[in-house]
């Protein structure tokens, strides 16, 4: 199977793969509209923590892990068989938010074609799609204050986008040329990806750096408007009272494991096309690092956009628009109207943004594809290809379910529940399963086989006890204090949210599942099945084919720069000298 399995052409096919995976529509998106909604510059502080004691260490940990074994997120587990249910876990996840991940692509498919025009159709009121509260920056001071002022770039996306009706419970019709738009999106991922992991990462030397070009110019012209300096001053300065808000710290958390992608098994996948002898720990800090930044840097460029639409509107800056996933289709087609040959410019950003998401999208795509294949290796040669395209035309379906009028709720409700709580109780399972049950020195060795040198006492302490105590703390404090999901002012029904927990459990569910079928596997006392479902598969180890000599040559310049420790017997020396 390892032979057929491929590897990355190059060093910086993986490298860019990685950043447009983690640096994609989680920071150009995501960050800015949670940062919004959390009080701006207060959302700030729990992120950076959550960053430094739980993001950066478990994504080298994914990465590593999933370098060391060169599998998927389900055979991989062979290291450590009663968690298995981690793997299909994270399978799950990465299936649901591909629907509505390229629900969000088709998004900015419609803004694209529709910027191919002589004027930005969302740059007037005059349209049929606008109300007597549509206001430009030159007449706002001649309606009655009483009125609710709403922007053009607003209406154009409620009202000619979304065609958004007023709740969940009113599905209205399916958008058709949002329909039409999510068809291309996933026309061009399946044909990115069927020839495998070679073609995405050629694909991502555009895709992984065109995005930062499109930044920085928004970021010159967003930085000189007028008005600018109030949604800066917004998004920078804490509001320590928010800090009491529970939903603050969980949407922090959530924000990091979703940006950089741990617990998808995206990172796990990447890492096991990569050589033995890459150097993880170099990348993971680089790669989430670099994620870090962008986030913070693309929220500059959102929040100056907003103050200018706050001074341009008269109101304060957390008024300005509905603080939901839309936000970023608001507060970007705005600024674009303020620059000269604006159509150019909104084809190339509208274009950027395709791009960022295509990266992500190929990643999370490919777990799942992998994840299949590396179970059930007999469909692996010529089969892939039709598993891909089968897995993409169900997607595709379900995700007409977001493209209806009331698919803007629906979207909203599965990026809520899908991507958020689940995420940090597989990402707690996969800390304890590694450190706890697989041996926390025997992965430090396994990782030293890898690079060289074992992992420095931060990434050691996080790992055995920080990291694990954090998501603990987290999911619980989640669960004591939950608040159920909402979209701006309106508050979903009962139903909905029964429904949003059962698409988080459906991954969750899966780990105590397998759990309970690995023990009824085995045989012997339950002690005795307890304990042969926590060893190692004896075919678990190092899957390339290169990998046992790279294991070997790489353990002699390992011991040679820093001796293994002398554990006497215990089973993680055992196992290395045998591996």
């Amino acid at each position: 199977m390892a032979k057929n399995r491929g590897q990355w052409g190059a060093k910086l096919d993986f490298m860019l793969s990685m950043l447009g995976y983690c640096v994609g529509l989680g920071n150009v998106w995501r960050f800015p509209y949670l940062c919004y909604r959390n009080g701006g510059g207060a959302f700030l502080i729990p992120y950076l923590l959550f960053l430094t004691f739980a993001g950066i260490p478990l994504f080298m940990m994914e990465m590593s892990f999933g370098q060391y074994g060169s599998l998927g997120p389900l055979t991989i587990w062979r290291a450590c068989p009663i968690f298995k249910g981690i793997g299909y876990g994270m399978v799950v996840v990465s299936g649901l938010v591909c629907i509505y991940y390229n629900v969000i692509i088709a998004w900015t498919l419609h803004f694209l074609f529709s910027s191919f025009t002589s004027a930005l159709p969302w740059a007037s009121c005059d349209n049929a799609w606008n109300t007597e509260n549509c206001t430009l920056a030159a007449n706002h001071s001649a309606l009655d204050e009483n009125v609710t002022r709403i922007s053009p770039t607003q209406e154009y996306w409620n009202n000619r986008v979304l065609g958004i009706s007023a709740g969940i419970e009113e599905t209205g019709t399916i958008q058709w040329e949002l329909a039409l738009c999510l068809l291309g999106a996933w026309v061009v991922v399946f044909f990115c990806l069927f020839k495998g992991i070679k073609s995405s990462g050629k694909v991502v030397y555009f895709t992984a750096t065109f995005p930062y070009m499109m930044l920085i110019v928004l970021f010159l012209r967003g930085v000189t408007l007028e008005g600018a300096g109030k949604g800066l001053v917004y998004y920078l300065t804490p509001d320590f009272s928010r800090l009491a808000d529970s939903q603050v710290w969980y949407d922090a958390a959530s924000q990091i494991f979703y940006s950089l992608g741990i617990a998808f098994g995206g990172t796990q996948v990447m890492a096991s096309y990569n050589k033995f002898n890459n150097n993880t720990h170099r990348d993971s800090v680089f790669i989430a690092l670099s994620n870090c930044c962008t986030s913070v840097f693309a929220g500059v460029v959102v929040f100056s956009i907003l103050g200018h639409m706050a001074h341009k509107l008269d109101m304060d800056v957390k008024d300005v628009v509905a603080n939901g996933p839309g936000l970023v289709f608001v507060a970007y087609p705005e600024a674009l109207t303020l620059l000269p040959v604006a159509p150019l410019w909104s084809v190339l950003f509208f274009f950027m943004i395709f791009t960022v998401g295509l990266d992500t999208q190929f990643v999370m795509l490919e777990t799942c594809i992998t994840g299949i294949c590396d179970e059930f290796p007999h469909i692996m040669g010529k089969y892939k290809t039709w598993v891909l395209l089968v897995v993409s035309v169900v997607m595709y379906f379900l995700g007409l379910t977001c493209v209806t009028n009331a698919g803007m709720y629906w979207l909203n409700l599965m990026d809520w529940y899908s991507a958020g709580f689940s995420l940090m109780v597989l990402a707690f399972f996969m800390c304890v399963a590694i450190s706890w049950v697989y041996g926390f020195q025997r992965f430090c060795k396994n990782v030293q086989e890898m690079i060289g040198y074992q992992p420095n006492y931060y990434f050691k302490i996080c790992w055995a006890v920080i990291s694990p105590m954090v998501l603990l703390f987290i999911v619980v404090f989640s669960m004591v204090v939950h608040v159920p999901a909402y979209y701006g002012p309106y508050q979903y029904p009962n139903w909905a949210i029964c429904i949003g927990w059962f698409m988080a459990m459906l991954s969750i569910v899966m780990v105590p599942l397998f759990v309970v079928l690995a023990i009824l596997k085995a045989k012997g006392s339950f002690m005795e099945r307890l304990r042969y479902a926590c060893e190692s598969s004896d075919d678990w180890g190092p899957a390339l084919v290169n990998a046992s000599s790279a294991t070997s040559s790489q353990s002699d310049e390992a011991e040679k720069k820093i001796p293994l420790e002398d554990t006497e017997g215990k089973g993680s020396s055992t196992y290395i000298s045998t591996i």
